[in-house]
């Protein structure tokens, strides 16, 4: 079934990867990435293109996805994909939504899956959107980038870059999210202990 898939879409070569990276982003079972490597494979000059399209595309389906979720809930999700998924998915969101969006854009686990747990957790559209456009668009544009320079010789190469990509993006993201909340956590202490200076001088004044 996986490869009926694959050379279905493969035949509609970049609009192909194109509608598969839009079904990707709501509920298709399959990732788009084989879809792009094999596309890539066949035509390296194309790659950039291939990785433009199936940007857009995924960026397309993403609020769809997240409509899907806000609608349906997760019963959704248990229909078409793999429950330990699903779980996994949802524990890193429970945890911290943001980088479970930007860390999900490298993980073996499908992207749709934060898309519709998005909707589901009411999670902000704008910013499921944003970290989408920043992790899927490294994904994509890494494998066509690859592709692009390299030509075939690329194949061998896409599972070592992305592997790298996930141990070196992965820190990254949650150092930053960290360094984040620490700043924001500053500073909302820092005004309230500023309210609190300015209601003890306002009652000393009255």
């Amino acid at each position: 079934m996986f490869e009926a898939v694959i050379d279905f879409f493969e035949k509609f070569g970049p609009w192909g990867l194109f509608l598969h990276s839009f079904f990707d982003a709501i509920i298709f079972p399959i990732p788009a990435f084989f879809l792009q490597v094999s596309l890539s494979l066949l035509n390296p000059s194309s790659a950039l293109l291939l990785a433009t399209l199936g940007y857009i595309a995924c960026l397309l389906g993403t609020p769809i996805g997240y409509m899907l979720g806000k609608l349906m809930g997760t019963s959704v999700l248990y229909r078409f994909l793999k429950k330990e998924w699903i779980d996994a998915a949802t524990e890193k969101f429970n945890k911290n939504g943001e980088a479970a969006i930007l860390i999900g854009a490298f993980t073996p686990i499908p992207f749709k899956v934060f898309t519709i747990l998005s909707g589901c957790l009411r999670f902000p559209l704008w910013r499921l959107i944003a970290y989408a456009a920043l992790g899927r668009g490294i994904k994509f544009y890494v494998v066509g980038a690859l592709f692009y320079f390299y030509g075939k010789a690329a194949e061998n190469m896409v599972g070592d870059v992305t592997l790298y990509i996930f141990i070196i993006g992965v820190p990254l993201v949650v150092a930053f999210l960290l360094i984040r909340k620490h700043r924001r956590k500053k500073a909302a202490a820092l005004k309230k202990q500023q309210e609190t200076e300015n209601s003890s001088s306002i009652s000393l004044n009255s």
